[in-house]
């Protein structure tokens, strides 16, 4: 099915957030999701992102002022509209300092070309020092960071997640099937030779450990009558720190099931198993919070 055709399914079935990049296909992604909201721009919230290299010159990449300033008109031209509503830095640039990044984003704001700004894949030290930077400068902060998180990789866990719900910041998870793996089409047996994963082995997974999680959230979905992903999608969506899933189905049956995890409610038992399964080894200082209490026998905490 086209393009547009999958994004208007998506609308029409609750959907009101579209992410893309102008990396992805050399903009082609964004020129193709700005023909199928044509007519329903006002309905949605629109994000893209900025760093990517677009060409062969030494400007066109980055997170300079330069490369943003020309990057945020080329995007506005494709998607076919006059304003961004988050606008995020697809990732780090060792080469930029961040006070120019933010300078320029906020300046993008306070134009009305941008209504607010973001970021993707940055290590929670560097994004908690761009919200300093902008406390300090009276910039236009970052609102949310969208950030690689599954059941098979929760990394995120350590140092992002307890920074965002002490900042404030939301988080969009992309990837949340793990690149396809917890798509239930992946076994020790094999898998499906036509799907993404298959040709391009991303995100990495600890396949073994991804093995054992795919045995309990089979079990769960069976328990429960529905698709393996719609667990995985589940699982997902009861974390209090997350703000929203993207998904990336490319087929309508995939959209269409996808959208149904929203229905699925997992119980005490089911969390706790794919908690059991999926969980971090606790790495220093952790294991140090881990031993016990300041507090004297008998004390009690007011």
């Amino acid at each position: 099915m086209r393009v547009d055709g999958i994004v208007h399914r998506a609308l029409d079935g609750g959907i009101n957030f579209i992410d893309t990049a102008d990396v992805y296909s050399a903009g082609q992604s964004e020129t193709m999701v700005g023909k199928a909201i044509a007519g329903r721009r006002h309905d949605i919230v629109l994000a893209t992102k900025v760093r990517g290299r677009m060409g062969p010159g030494p400007n066109q990449v980055g997170l300079s002022r330069l490369h943003i300033v020309n990057s945020v008109e080329a995007s506005l031209e494709r998607l076919g509209t006059d304003y961004i509503d988050l606008y995020q830095i697809h990732r780090f640039d060792a080469l930029t300092n961040i006070e120019d990044t933010l300078r320029a984003l906020d300046d993008l704001v306070r134009a009305g070309k941008v209504r607010y700004i973001g970021c993707s894949n940055l290590p929670a030290w560097y994004l908690m020092k761009a919200l300093a930077v902008s406390r300090e400068q009276r910039l236009e902060r970052f609102r949310c960071t969208q950030s690689y998180y599954s059941l098979a990789g929760r990394d995120l866990e350590r140092e992002t997640i307890p920074l965002l719900k002490d900042q404030g910041l939301g988080l969009l998870v992309w990837s949340p099937l793990a690149g396809g793996f917890l798509s239930g089409k992946f076994t020790r047996d094999g898998g499906d030779d036509t799907a993404r994963r298959a040709k391009f082995d991303f995100p990495p997974v600890d396949k073994e450990r991804g093995f054992a999680i795919l045995d309990v959230l089979a079990a769960i979905a069976k328990a429960h009558g529905v698709t393996v992903p719609r667990i995985a999608l589940a699982w997902i969506l009861a974390n209090d720190a997350v703000t929203s899933v993207i998904i990336g189905a490319r087929k309508i049956a995939q959209l269409d099931d996808n959208l149904k995890a929203v229905d699925v409610t997992l119980t005490a038992d089911d969390l706790k198993a794919l908690d059991e399964v999926s969980k971090l080894t606790p790495e220093y200082p952790a294991w140090m919070d881990a031993l016990g209490s300041d507090r004297r026998p008998g004390e009690r905490r007011y």
